[in-house]
């Protein structure tokens, strides 16, 4: 194997990385061959996997080195990886779902070597359902062994046994054996665990001279443990076939009962698993409840109603029959008045509808994009379905079919549906062809765009329009024989072009604060026209035809920050253009996140921007024009500059897109909370593009509680932080110069303060910046020159200008201290 390596697997894009590196010192295994083990045995650790939350111990310099326990999923996986929250004293942590090989062959790559999981799984709501089976960890105390653990093992067999259950034994790959037995899911972890403290104590009282269930470890000396503890809804056992990091590659092996016969028995290695999962095949899967097969289609949808209740059809079994081949596929809008209006788009596939809540309905032209959230399948009488749901019911509300008829498909992908629509006659969509793009998540509650498409000269489907957010939606859904792939490399920087770009023309123009009220009253003056408010950096772009140059709101060039864009082709059309955009990161969940952007705007060396061009992808969503062709497109009105905007990025690259507009502000920003977004911007379709002015045609509402701040001190850490930063001192510049704003001392990562402490240390001074400092705040103070930007999320501000329960967010190497204005 090479030593990074781009890899296309079940159409997800997985970056290998130090293949080479020797994870196992004792044996010479690197992480490629680690990465080879994992994914040759999927098939039978997948199953066991599915539907748990997954905790890792990861080894990242090798075994010989420390290893950290990980609950949540690192800042760096890729968006693809499933994960859902679960809540702990410290906040809410997102465990991974291993739902397929690419997120296992991720966890690999970030050397994730043991799995962890717990009895239970998620059922279809994901949420914790009751233990499906039942583990003794059988743990070996000084002076025994496996034998040891297997004679406990056998005992434990004769009781389980006469309980209905059928266990199976794991050779754990660190010390003991693992004892497992199915469950039907009817008792809560609290009653298995109870069971299985009782079993314990009863192999205790008839063998006390090598059994022990007490967790003192004073007591297990020449005895054998017996962990009932394991069953708790908190703990979690390593997975059978998962990795152990000891000092050689052993395996949670599964057993046949003879072989704990055999008084030479000993842990395996991962060869010696893989020839046996070839001769044998799983040995423990009667641990592969029916739970972990994919869902019956309709099950989501049954769930949520009740035949006595509603007048919906409710069938009486989940499974469905594919639609037989040949008849045409079926689609149906239904108007629905529930507490609020929206559309609900449904396709015939497989036998259901699959179905998606509009809430502006279809678009009237291709000049808007819509939002479409994907709801549950309904079952294919739902086509016809006319009625009112009672109130207190599930989507309570009145029903009516506002158009129905046949599709074509053109292409249907997770990510990307197209086809062609043709309305029974007398329709009101008549033949229409619709595109349906994610934007962000997975399944339920996933977001998507609505797009009318555009036909050229013969009557061909041109590109949709570009979703907002998607993770490399062209890649082909191919995967490799075996991890391997060529190499990464990334192209030289492109040469600057001859003419040079005046600050000028590359000066954004900016918004006005407003309350949601003044939003509406301008919308209702104006026309309606509201955009959301991205949670990014704002980017001007100057296109040249063939390439992308990037400038930062000051007017710094970052071009070379951000490759995926400025690399290659965007795909902006000849003609020369520069766009007016923010450039955004997202996290697992699909949502902007700034924080995670900080991971890629401040990087300059080439080799960092390479690796975190993976690990952190970005959008670029543009938004406005400000010249194309060699025409300066600022003196027109907003709607013809959008129109322009949208026909040159048809075609641009997936990085590239263009959000939808929303026609009403209140529906903007019910979608911006819905998603947690950070606000809305109104703005007049009839305005001028003014560079460089804050206008009042634009007007910003936020949802969220932030600031952008000048940053005049720093107060020595204490503790855990002693010799190091404990809190920054920040203000707002006002007409008496910087007005002191408070203290934040929360929301850095260790690598935000070793980037600031870099960045602040040249900048210590003897001087006060501040106006206003009280002397406690000011009594352990080191003065900087006021010259960073950064912002904070906050929870109120005091009558006297004070940022509380304040929270930082990164700096903004985007601003300078004179753009920073009260945003209240």
């Amino acid at each position: 194997m090479a030593g990074e390596q781009v890899v296309r697997i079940e159409g997800r894009r997985v970056r290998l990385t130090n293949l080479e590196k020797v994870l196992y010192p004792a044996t010479g295994t690197t992480k490629g061959e680690v990465i080879d083990y994992y994914s040759r045995i999927a098939g039978m650790l997948l199953p066991h996997l599915a539907d748990r939350p997954v905790t890792r111990i990861r080894w990242p310099e090798g075994v010989d080195h420390p290893s950290f326990f990980a609950k949540d999923l690192e800042r760096g996986a890729p968006d693809w990886v499933p994960r859902v929250p679960i809540d702990h004293s410290s906040g809410a942590k997102d465990y991974p779902l291993v739902t397929g090989l690419p997120t296992l062959v991720y966890l690999a790559q970030v050397a994730s070597l043991e799995l962890h999981v717990p009895q239970w799984r998620f059922d279809q709501r994901r949420e914790r359902g009751n233990p499906d089976r039942i583990v003794l960890d059988l743990d070996p105390g000084p002076g025994t062994g496996l034998a040891e653990c297997a004679q406990v093992a056998r005992w434990a067999r004769d009781i389980l046994t006469g309980m209905g259950l059928d266990p199976v034994p794991v050779t754990s790959g660190s010390k003991g054996i693992h004892l497992y037995a199915t469950l039907p899911g009817t008792q809560t972890s609290e009653q298995v665990t109870a069971v299985a403290h009782a079993l314990a104590r009863a192999i205790e009282a008839d063998h006390p001279d090598l059994a022990v269930s007490q967790m003192a470890k004073v007591q297990r000396a020449g005895k054998v443990f017996i962990d009932w503890s394991q069953n708790n809804g908190s703990k979690t056992t390593i997975s059978p076939y998962s990795l152990r990091g000891r000092e050689r590659p052993t395996v949670a092996a599964p057993r046949t009962w003879d072989e704990l016969d055999d008084p030479d028995l000993r842990h395996l290695l991962i060869d010696e698993v893989l020839a046996r999962a070839e001769e044998f095949g799983d040995l423990v899967q009667m641990l592969r409840p029916a739970a972990s097969a994919s869902p019956a289609p309709l099950s989501t949808y049954i769930a949520k109603r009740s035949a006595s209740k509603t007048p919906e059809p409710v069938p009486e079994s989940p499974h469905v029959e594919p639609t037989a081949p040949g008849e045409p596929a079926r689609f149906v809008i239904q108007e629905h008045h529930a507490s609020r209006l929206h559309w609900d788009f449904r396709l015939e596939r497989d036998g259901v509808l699959v179905s998606w809540a509009v809430p502006k309905g279809v678009p009237a032209d291709t000049g808007r994009n819509h939002l479409a959230v994907m709801t549950e399948d309904h079952p294919l009488d739902y086509g016809t379905f006319e009625g009112t749901i009672p109130r207190g019911e599930y989507g309570a509300g009145t029903v009516t079919v506002w158009d129905s008829g046949t599709y074509d498909l053109e292409k249907w992908r997770d990510d990307e549906v197209i086809i062609t629509v043709h309305s029974a006659p007398g329709g009101p969509l008549g033949s229409v062809r619709l595109a349906l793009i994610r934007t962000g998540g997975e399944g339920e509650k996933s977001q998507w765009l609505l797009h009318r498409m555009k036909t050229d000269a013969d009557g061909r489907p041109q590109k949709p329009g570009a979703p907002v957010v998607a993770a490399d939606p062209h890649l082909p859904a191919t995967p490799p024989a075996a991890p391997a792939a060529p190499a990464v490399t990334i192209e030289a920087p492109p040469a600057a072009p001859a003419a040079s770009i005046a600050r000028a023309d590359v000066a954004p123009m900016l918004a006005t604060t407003a309350t949601p009220a003044l939003a509406r009253d301008a919308a209702q003056r104006w026309g309606e026209w509201a955009e959301v408010k991205w949670d990014g950096i704002r980017a001007l772009g100057v296109w040249d035809g063939e390439r992308l140059r990037l400038f930062a709101r000051s007017g710094t060039d970052i071009t070379a920050r951000y490759p995926e864009l400025t690399r290659v082709d965007a795909g902006l059309g000849p003609e020369r253009a520069v766009i007016d955009g923010e450039i955004v990161a997202f996290d697992g969940q699909g949502m902007p996140s700034f924080t995670r952007l900080q991971n890629r705007m401040h990087l300059t060396k080439p080799r960092e921007i390479e690796r975190e061009t993976v690990r952190t992808p970005i959008r670029y969503a543009l938004f406005d024009l400000l010249a194309h062709g060699g025409t300066d497109a600022a003196p027109l009105p907003l709607r013809e500059r959008r129109s322009i905007l949208e026909s040159l990025s048809a075609a641009a690259i997936a990085p590239i897109v263009v959000p939808p507009v929303f026609d009403d502000v209140d529906d903007a920003l019910a979608a911006s909370r819905t998603f947690g977004l950070e606000g809305i911007v109104v703005k007049n379709p009839d305005s001028r593009y003014r560079r460089g002015s804050r206008s009042d045609d634009w007007l910003k509402v936020k949802l969220t509680h932030t600031q952008e701040v000048v940053i005049g001190a720093i107060r020595p850490g204490k503790g855990g932080r002693t010799g190091a930063i404990g809190s920054l001192l920040v203000g707002i510049p006002g007409p008496d110069g910087l007005r002191y704003a408070g203290r934040v001392g929360t929301g850095f990562s260790e690598a935000a303060l070793s980037r600031l402490e870099g960045m602040l240390t040249p900048l210590r001074t003897d001087e006060n910046p501040f106006v206003g400092v009280p002397k406690a705040d000011a009594s352990d103070a080191l003065w900087v020159r006021p010259e960073l930007v950064g912002e904070v999320e906050y929870g109120e501000l005091t009558p006297a200008g004070i940022l509380r329960h304040s929270r930082w967010r990164g700096l903004r190497p985007d601003k300078a201290p004179g753009d920073v204005v009260p945003e209240v």
